[in-house]
C-alpha cells in the first residue's frame, strides 16, 4: 500500500484525504467543504489503488466530484439521512429525495422550486400511498428538507429566492436553483440494476456471491478486505459479530496495522474486538464523548450502567445477543418494494425460488460433529432501570439541559439509548438493553457542572473523562 512509500512529511496529508473519502462517499466542490475535493484529487491515484486493495472499493474522481462505490457486507441503519436541523429523514422525505433526483436528471441547467415540486408530485401519483400536495404544510416542509439535502451536497445551488419563503407560502415565495449535473449523476449509482432485484439483500456482497454461478469459496484476500471494511464502517468490531472465518483475521496485527496506516487512526485492541479511535473528527459521524445534552447524558448513563454491571453483590442476568438488526431492516425494506407496479413490468422473474436464496448445506456425514462456537452472552439491564436512571440524571442536572429535553425526559431517554446503540456500546432488546464490552471504557465518568456560565452543560473533556477516553471518539 502507498502509505509505506509516501514521504513522512506528506503522510498526514494523505491520511487526511483517506479519512475524508471514507467518511463522505461523495465529495463535491462544496461538500463536505471547499478543501476536500482538491485534497482528494491530489492523491487520487494512490487512494484509488489503496481503496481497491484494502477494501475492494472503487473510486472515481473527476474535476467536480469524487465518488466511492463501497462494498456492502450488511445493512446498517445507523447513518440515516438528516435534515439541516439534524432531524432524521422519515419515509416521506426519503421518497421525495429519490424522486427529486429522478426529476433533476431530466431537467435542464436550472429549475425553480415550484417546478421541481410539480414534477415530484406527478411522480408520487404513480406510487401507492405517497403524495406531495403543496397545499399541505407538512408535505412542503418534507420536500424542502429533501431539497436542502441536495443543496448541501452541491447537486443544486440556490441562484435566487428562498426555499423557506416557498415553504411558508408557495403562492408568494419561490426559489431558483442551478443544477450541477455531474453531481446529480454521481449521487445515484447503484451497483446493480434495481429492476433485477426482488430483495434489498441483492445489494449485499455475500448475496451476490451466493447467487453467482461462478461463485467459489472466498479467498484469504477477500476475507481480509471484509474485515478491513468492518474496521472503518463500524464504531467497534466485535469478534462475535463476525463470521467464523473472519474472526482469526481480526486478531492479526498486520490487518489492523494496515488500516491504521491508511487512515492515521489508532486501534484499541481488546479480547472482545477492535475499535478505531478517531481523534481528528474527520472520519467519525458521531463525536463521543462530546458536547450537547444527548452526548453528555449518554456518557453519564454509560457510567451508571458500567457501575451496575460491576456490582458483584447484585449480578445482572445475562442473555445471548439479539438478532442481527440488518435482517429486520431487510424485511422492512422488502415489504415496501412496489413489486407488482414497478419491478415486475421491468424485469421478468428469474426463477421460482425466493430471490437470493442460498442453497441448503448438505447434512454432515454420520459420525461427524460440527464444531459450534460458544454463544456469547451479555449483561441485561432492565428497561425500567434505564428510564429511572435518566430521570434521576434529569433531576440532578436537568437545569443545564437544552430546553427541548427539559420538557421531554422520556424522549431524552429514547434518544440517549439510540446514541449508545449507534456507538455499539449497547444493544436494545424488548425488555431492556444488553451491555456490550466497549462500554467499559467509559466507566468512572465524572461530571462537574459550571455555575459561572449557565449556557454550558458540563466541563470540558479534559476535566470530565478518564484519561484513556479524553478527546476520543468511535469511527
Amino acid at each position: 500500500m502507498h502509505g509505506r512509500t509516501i514521504d513522512a512529511l506528506a503522510l498526514d496529508n494523505y491520511q487526511r484525504a483517506a479519512r475524508v473519502i471514507l467518511a463522505h462517499h461523495l465529495v463535491t466542490r462544496t461538500y463536505p467543504d471547499r478543501i476536500a475535493l482538491p485534497l482528494i484529487r491530489r492523491w487520487a491515484t494512490e487512494l484509488r489503488e489503496d481503496l481497491a486493495a484494502l477494501f475492494g472499493y472503487r473510486l472515481e474522481v473527476t474535476e467536480t466530484t469524487a465518488r466511492v462505490f463501497p462494498v456492502l457486507d450488511r445493512l446498517d441503519a445507523s447513518r440515516p439521512a438528516r435534515t439541516q436541523a439534524d432531524r432524521v429523514f422519515d419515509r416521506r422525505r426519503y421518497a421525495y429525495l429519490a424522486l427529486a433526483v429522478a426529476a433533476l436528471g431530466r431537467a435542464g441547467d436550472q429549475i425553480t422550486l415550484s417546478e421541481l415540486a410539480d414534477q415530484v408530485a406527478a411522480y408520487t401519483n404513480r406510487v401507492d400511498g405517497l403524495e406531495l400536495s403543496t397545499d399541505r404544510t407538512a408535505d412542503r416542509d418534507a420536500f424542502v428538507d429533501a431539497v436542502g439535502w441536495l443543496t448541501h451536497r452541491g447537486a443544486i445551488a440556490l441562484a435566487d429566492g428562498d426555499a423557506s419563503g416557498w415553504a411558508n407560502d408557495p403562492e408568494a415565495g419561490e426559489a431558483l436553483y442551478d443544477i450541477d449535473r455531474p453531481v446529480v449523476v454521481a449521487l445515484f449509482r447503484p451497483p446493480r440494476a434495481l429492476q433485477h432485484l426482488h430483495s434489498v439483500r441483492g445489494l449485499l456482497t455475500e448475496e451476490a456471491m451466493a447467487t453467482s454461478a461462478a461463485a467459489s469459496a472466498p479467498t484469504a484476500a477477500e476475507t481480509a478486505r471484509r474485515v478491513r471494511r468492518a474496521l472503518v464502517e463500524r464504531p467497534v468490531v466485535y469478534a462475535d459479530d463476525l463470521a467464523l472465518p473472519d474472526r482469526p483475521v481480526l486478531a492479526q496485527e498486520r490487518i489492523v496495522a494496515e488500516v491504521e496506516l491508511f487512515t492515521g487512526l489508532h486501534a484499541e485492541r481488546r479480547a472482545e474486538g477492535v475499535a478505531l479511535i478517531d481523534t481528528s473528527g474527520r472520519l467519525s459521524d458521531i463525536r463521543f464523548p462530546g458536547t450537547g445534552t444527548l452526548a453528555q447524558v449518554a456518557l453519564l448513563l454509560a457510567g451508571e450502567i458500567a457501575d451496575l454491571v460491576l456490582d458483584i453483590d447484585n449480578p445482572l442476568p445475562r442473555r445471548s445477543g439479539a438478532p442481527d438488526r440488518g435482517e429486520a431492516l431487510a424485511a422492512q425494506l422488502d415489504d415496501t418494494i412496489p413489486e407488482s407496479t414497478v419491478f415486475a413490468p421491468l424485469a421478468a422473474l428469474r426463477s421460482l425460488d425466493p430471490p437470493g436464496r442460498v442453497p441448503d448445506s448438505p447434512e454432515p456425514d454420520q459420525g461427524q460433529t460440527a464444531a459450534r462456537p460458544v454463544e456469547a452472552t451479555y449483561p441485561l439491564v432492565d428497561a425500567t432501570w434505564v428510564r429511572e436512571t435518566v430521570q434521576a440524571l434529569a433531576d440532578r442536572y436537568g437545569a443545564t439541559f437544552a430546553a427541548q429535553w427539559q420538557a421531554d425526559i422520556p424522549g431524552l431517554a429514547t434518544e440517549v439509548v439510540s446514541l449508545l446503540e449507534r456507538l455499539r456500546l449497547i444493544r436494545t432488546v424488548d425488555d431492556g438493553l444488553l451491555v456490550l464490552p466497549a462500554l467499559a471504557r467509559y466507566r468512572g465518568a465524572v461530571v462537574t457542572v459550571r455555575t459561572k456560565r449557565a449556557a454550558e452543560l458540563f466541563v470540558t473533556a479534559a476535566d470530565t473523562y478518564s484519561p484513556d477516553s479524553t478527546g476520543t471518539e468511535g469511527n
